[in-house]
């Protein structure tokens, strides 16, 4: 059985980066950073396939928007895009 994981992207001090969410574990969660620019859904990929992942088949990014500050609505608003990934079979160890 294959491990299914979420890959979130979020955007930091004026960075996007783009990381995968490892739960039940201490290690640290594989990420890449972008930098300034939104990165286009090719960027996204690529990334995701630098940290051996892969979307999973027909899965699409789905945005949200969070808080910086939460119970204060003045916060400025954090995007989080999310997409299930799975581990890239192709990936170098």
């Amino acid at each position: 059985m294959e491990a299914l994981f979420t890959a979130q992207m979020s955007v930091r001090r004026g960075r996007w980066r783009l990381y995968v969410v490892l739960m039940n574990t201490t290690e640290r969660w594989p990420e890449y950073e972008f930098g300034p620019v939104v990165p286009t859904f090719t960027d996204r990929v690529n990334a995701l396939s630098v940290l051996g992942f892969e979307p999973l088949p027909d899965a699409r990014w789905e945005w949200t928007e969070d808080t910086e500050t939460h119970d204060d609505p003045s916060s400025p608003v954090i995007l989080i895009a999310a997409i299930g990934v799975r581990s890239w079979t192709g990936a170098v160890a």
